[in-house]
């Protein structure tokens, strides 16, 4: 911004001593110190304008080492959006439902037990030897209960019961991947808001001072001391500015947006986000080692195999006997239409063996499909794991190259302000025109923009790396909510014999 004034003053004494050649010596003389002068207070203006950006975009709002006293900071955010996510509290409901996958299972062990109850009318005529005709109306009811144990079926249920247990442990990784894919959209939702505030305030500081330089120019084009290029110039960059400070404003609403969507509520007055390089690996080979082993995602592909292997001996089953005891009493009364008696009980124990001998190919054709899942569930596993080496590189890398962007953009920032400075002095002398300072302004408002886009990068890289090797959670981040733990519920429905209510109530 200072620039933009230090631009047109420059130009301005260089055309007093061409346009004001034929006065004396004293009018020049003091036509000169008045334009310095004048050179030297727009200098003075431009670099607490430019001061005051860099201030507002790089420090203030966005100091990743500073701490603020107030306001709400990256880990209340993140604590908000682990407890009010809809997406991360969806995934939990899932959970809880495949949770209900064992007791299911574990009903194959237990005894079925069935009541019966049936009554109604029935009118009767018999014919009996010798022509005589009996005829009644009754009314029939009868009583009854059953009960059917399984011995035996081919350790169905036991495979069963392994196979929604270990359903159960790849739904836990399953959510574990989607709580640190929630947390990550926390972080990156968090630091662009901070950083579209930054650019937001940079740019209001920068259309201030192109305001106020587009009015000086037109002062000093009506009193003859600049060419209409000039003001041109100084009238383009001002709407440039007010260009790049919509962009940038349009871009904040946006971020807020998507902070609400994403935490839970609106943006307040945000602390400066720090990074997590203390829970980070020491080396490329620990990262890529770390998510091979322990990401979530392969985890659950891990345990994807076991369930397709198991599923196998759970068709298998199909082929094998079954042994089966059931046990019954009953009470009936004017059920028979002979009329030969009025009421029957009984009581019964009867053990059932059966042998599948043919069941038109359903069985073997189940047997080799679960064989083609396992296979294609191993596969899925390589290649999980291939995604996740991949992913724990680049992860790497790029946390790496932040931190190069971070310096290199603050060295830029130094640089630029310098520049500036000494373009506006020769400006000031005469030997810089309107457009140089204007550019080397431009210049150093691009490398504060860069600068706060790199410590932005540079915030998301860390958390972007430290959830590539599967330690994004609660946990590792000590935040200050309690953790979820899915073991809970599971503990609570396993071996639950009866009733509708889930254990929150509904």
């Amino acid at each position: 911004m200072s620039r933009d004034r230090l631009s047109v003053a420059g130009p301005a004494s260089k055309q007093v001593d061409v346009s004001k050649a034929s006065a004396g010596a004293d009018g020049r003389d003091c036509l000169r110190e008045h334009m310095v002068g004048r050179a030297a207070k727009f200098g003075r203006v431009g670099r607490r304008v430019l001061r005051s950006g860099i201030c507002l975009g790089v420090v203030t709002c966005f100091a990743l080492a500073a701490p603020a006293a107030r306001g709400e900071g990256l880990p209340d955010a993140l604590a908000k959006a682990y407890q009010t996510n809809p997406q991360l509290n969806a995934e939990r409901a899932r959970q809880r439902a495949t949770d209900e996958n064992v007791p299911q299972a574990l009903a194959g062990y237990r005894p079925q037990i069935i009541a019966s109850l049936s009554a109604g009318l029935q009118a009767v005529r018999d014919l009996l030897p010798g022509n005589v005709v009996q005829s009644a109306n009754l009314k029939p009811w009868q009583i009854g209960l059953t009960v059917t144990q399984t011995l035996f079926n081919g350790f169905k249920t036991a495979n069963s019961v392994r196979v929604a247990e270990l359903r159960v442990q790849s739904g836990r990784e399953a959510l574990r991947n989607v709580g640190q894919g929630v947390l990550l959209d926390a972080v990156t939702a968090y630091t662009n808001v901070l950083a579209n505030q930054s650019l937001v305030e940079a740019q209001r500081a920068n259309v201030a001072f192109l305001r106020e330089t587009q009015g000086i120019t037109q002062k000093r084009l009506n009193a003859g001391d600049v060419t209409p290029t000039d003001t041109a110039q100084a009238e383009a960059r001002f709407n440039r500015g007010l260009a790049d400070l919509n962009a940038a404003e349009v871009n904040l609403a946006i971020s807020q947006a998507t902070y609400t969507q994403v935490i839970g509520n609106p943006p307040a007055q945000l602390r400066p986000a720090e990074t997590v390089d203390r829970y980070l690996p020491r080396s490329r080979d620990d990262a890529t080692n770390m998510a091979f082993r322990e990401h979530p995602a392969v985890m659950a592909a891990s345990f994807d195999v076991d369930v397709a292997s198991t599923t196998i001996r759970v068709a298998e089953s199909s082929l094998m006997p079954s042994l089966t005891v059931q046990g019954s009493v009953s009470r009936s009364r004017d059920s028979d239409p002979t009329l030969g008696t009025s009421g029957t009980d009984q009581a019964s124990v009867i053990g059932q063996l059966n042998q599948p001998i043919y069941d038109g190919g359903t069985a073997a054709s189940q047997t080799r499909q679960a064989k083609e899942v396992a296979a294609q569930s191993r596969l899925v596993l390589d290649q999980v794991r291939n995604q996740a080496r991949t992913a724990a590189v680049s992860a790497w890398v790029a946390h790496e190259g932040a931190k190069i962007a971070v310096a290199a953009s603050e060295s830029e920032v130094r640089a630029a302000t310098v520049a500036l400075a000494g373009v506006q002095k020769e400006a000031a002398g005469g030997q810089r025109t309107t457009v140089d300072v204007l550019n080397s302004q431009q210049d150093l408002i691009t490398a504060k923009a860069r600068l706060i886009g790199a410590q932005r990068d540079r915030v998301i890289a860390s958390y972007t790396l430290l959830s590539a090797i599967g330690r994004l959670d609660v946990k590792t981040l000590s935040l200050n909510t309690p953790d979820y733990l899915p073991e809970v519920h599971y503990h609570q429905v396993r071996d639950a014999w009866h009733g509708l209510r889930t254990p929150s109530g509904q």
